[in-house]
């Protein structure tokens, strides 16, 4: 079962609408689908919210550090609450795969991304979810940090868009432990 889900990307109007913030992106879509509004958790660092998904509470966060100490915030949410790894969903951008392309799996390394490295350091554990938002490579010649820390064109962004109306409909799944329908779904 799935009890926090976390988005990731970075803090601040100059960095919001970037490929970058595909979590911050996927759960602000996923608030406002279920009405419910963010509040500033100074005790958490970050942007928290509760919320009923296939009956079921359901804690919903955005760091409010930047990528690279999201584990800050991850882990306290999980030690308060006392969440075993396995009960956190994180969603995050994905370099790996074409924009629009989604993706769920459990456990893994970090694969160069800052933020999952410093979840995985605060958790102690590799052993949560990930819904992974394609977001593509950037060009050859092209540094990867400006790449995820710019914004997707317009047909990229209409990608991102229909790619979490079409995962958001597997996250009450997700929350009641039925993860291997949802993956076969998701990954298929």
């Amino acid at each position: 079962m799935i009890k926090l889900i976390v988005g990731l990307g970075n803090p601040g109007q100059q960095y919001e609408k970037t490929r970058h913030n595909a979590g911050f992106l996927f759960l602000d879509a996923l608030a406002q689908e279920l009405g419910c509004a963010w509040s500033n958790q100074a005790r958490f660092q970050g942007f928290f919210a509760e919320v009923i998904i296939a009956s079921s509470k359901v804690m919903l966060l955005k760091p409010d550090t930047f990528m690279n100490r999201s584990g800050q915030s991850v882990g306290k949410v999980a030690r308060y609450y006392k969440l075993h790894p396995e009960e956190i969903l994180v969603v995050h951008d994905e370099l790996d795969f074409n924009p629009g392309v989604v993706k769920l799996k459990k456990d893994g390394g970090h694969a160069g991304h800052n933020g999952l490295r410093d979840i995985i350091a605060h958790l102690g554990s590799k052993e949560f979810y990930r819904l992974r938002v394609g977001i593509g490579r950037p060009p050859v010649g092209k540094v990867v940090a400006d790449f995820v820390l710019s914004s997707p064109s317009k047909p990229e962004l209409e990608m991102l868009l229909n790619a979490f109306d079409f995962s958001r409909g597997f996250v009450g799944q997700m929350v009641v432990g039925d993860i291997a329908a949802a993956m076969n779904k998701l990954n298929s």
